[in-house]
C-alpha cells in the first residue's frame, strides 16, 4: 500500500509532498487535486491513488494501470509562466520525470513530443497537464502523472506499445522508493526553471528525445499529417517538414514510423 508518511519520512523536497492526498481508490487524481486547487490548495499539493477507476489520459483518452502495481498521482503547481511560454512547461516536467525515473531505476528512458516517457521503444508513462486561466492569467497548473512500474501484464490492445519499468529490471520496484526520486527531481528542476526561465528546454528536451531528422505521422483530430520533423520550435511546437510546406504542431498524437532508430543518446 502507499503510505503518506513512508513517502515523507526521508523526501528531500521543500514544497513537493509536503501536503498528500492518499487513496486507495479513486475516480481520478486530476479532477480531485483540481478541486483542491481551486479552493486554494499550496503548490506542491499532492494527490495519490493506489488506483483510478477514471484515469485520463492526453486526449481523452483512458489511462490503463492496474491497483497496486503503479505509480498515478497529481501535483499543483503555480508556475509564473508568461503566456506565450505556456507550451513550453510540458517539455520541461517531461525532462524532469525523464531525470528521475532514470536516477530511481538507471533505466533508459527517453521523451515523446510532447509528453510521454518511452522505454526500448514502448510507452511507461505518461502526463496530463490540464491548466486554469483567470483574469489574472495562469493561476495553477495539475499535473497529472502515470507510471507503469511494476505491472507485468497488459491488455492485447495495449501490449505492442505499453511496458513497465519492472518489466526490464530482475526484480519489483519500490513505488515509494520511484516516486520520492521522482518528486525530488520534478521539484529542482521545477526550481532551475522559476529561476532561470525556459532558456535551456527545448534543448534538454532534445537530449531525450532524438526526434531530429524523424519520419512521423500525426492525428491531428482525424487529419491524418506525415512528415520529417526539422525541430522544436523556441515555444514548444513540433516543427514538420511535409510535402505541403512546413508546419508546427501545437496538439496531437504523433507516432515515430522509424521507432527502431528512435533511440536515447546513451
Amino acid at each position: 500500500m502507499l503510505d503518506a508518511a513512508e513517502l515523507q519520512k526521508n523526501l528531500n523536497c521543500r514544497r513537493f509532498g509536503a501536503k498528500v492526498h492518499v487513496f486507495d481508490s479513486i475516480e481520478s487524481t486530476n479532477t480531485y487535486a483540481r478541486t483542491l486547487a481551486t479552493t486554494g490548495a499550496a503548490e506542491g499539493t499532492l494527490v495519490l491513488a493506489d488506483e483510478q477507476t477514471a484515469g485520463r489520459g492526453r486526449l481523452g483518452r483512458r489511462w490503463v494501470a492496474n491497483a497496486g502495481e503503479n505509480l498515478t498521482f497529481s501535483l499543483i503547481l503555480r508556475p509564473a509562466t508568461p503566456p506565450d511560454q505556456i507550451n513550453l512547461l510540458p517539455l520541461a516536467i517531461a525532462v524532469a520525470l525523464a531525470h528521475g525515473v532514470r536516477r530511481a531505476t538507471s533505466l533508459p528512458v527517453y521523451c515523446k513530443w510532447p509528453n510521454d516517457l518511452l522505454l526500448h521503444g514502448k510507452k511507461c508513462a505518461g502526463i496530463l497537464m490540464e491548466s486554469s486561466l483567470g483574469n489574472r492569467g495562469l493561476e495553477f497548473v495539475v499535473v497529472g502523472i502515470g507510471i507503469n512500474v511494476n505491472q507485468r501484464v497488459f491488455p492485447e490492445t495495449l501490449r505492442s506499445r505499453a511496458t513497465s519499468l519492472a518489466l526490464h529490471t530482475t526484480h519489483p520496484l519500490n513505488r515509494i522508493s520511484v516516486l520520492r526520486t521522482v518528486l525530488e527531481t520534478l521539484e529542482q528542476e521545477y526550481d532551475s526553471v522559476a529561476s532561470n526561465g525556459h532558456r535551456s528546454t527545448v534543448a534538454a528536451w532534445l537530449e531525450l528525445a532524438p526526434v531530429i531528422g524523424k519520419r512521423v505521422s500525426a492525428d491531428l483530430q482525424g487529419v491524418t499529417v506525415h512528415g520529417t520533423v526539422i525541430g522544436i520550435a523556441p515555444d514548444g511546437g513540433l516543427q514538420l517538414h511535409t510535402d505541403a510546406g512546413d508546419r508546427t504542431l501545437f496538439a496531437g498524437d504523433v507516432t515515430i514510423l522509424d521507432m527502431e532508430s528512435y533511440a536515447p543518446r546513451d
